[in-house]
């Protein structure tokens, strides 16, 4: 919430943890109290009550609703999304025991663009594969949910997102430049 006429942003506290932190490989190197062992990849997810594969498929649906509204991130990164303890959430369907929410909207804008939401979920996948080894399946079940939740607008955009891998490469090192 912003006002800009009375100064004022509203925020909010989401209590939970990354989605980084959730998935595998993502929390290396963060200090931790918790002994160094193998864990089942859906173990640090047991509090939430969800699985990986119900993670991945909120993270695509949370995705097409932002991107039917025309918004694009500018910065998707398994970081910039929070899952919300079921403590702090309320919901009227049992079965929903959680949230997804996505954090940091200060590089988003709008635009109806095909590119523009093409490269979003470039960037996206970019983080997945460099922070989560192993990955391709996670977020080729991101694209599915994406894809089901957007319906006719997806073939556009998955064939942009196909065809320009190279493009958006090329695309992001002009843009980290300046």
């Amino acid at each position: 919430m912003v006002d800009a006429s009375a100064g004022a942003i509203g925020i909010e506290w989401i209590e939970g943890k990354s989605v980084r932190c959730l998935l595998p490989g993502g929390a290396e190197g963060e200090a931790d109290d918790q002994e160094e062992t193998e864990l089942d990849d859906d173990e640090p997810l047991k509090e939430f009550g969800i699985s990986v594969v119900m993670l991945m498929k909120l993270i695509g649906i949370e995705l097409a609703k932002m991107h039917s509204a025309d918004v694009v991130h500018g910065d998707l990164t398994t970081s910039n999304m929070m899952l919300r303890h079921p403590s702090s959430f309320l919901s009227d369907d049992p079965e929903i025991r959680t949230e997804l929410v996505l954090i940091d909207f200060g590089l988003s804008y709008v635009s109806s663009l095909v590119e523009d939401k093409a490269v979003d979920l470039y960037v996206l996948e970019r983080a997945f594969s460099s922070t989560h080894p192993d990955s391709e399946p996670l977020f080729a079940s991101v694209l599915t949910a994406y894809s089901e939740q957007m319906g006719k607008e997806w073939p556009a955009i998955g064939r942009r997102l196909d065809d320009g891998n190279e493009t958006f490469v090329g695309l992001l090192l002009v843009l980290t430049c300046f």
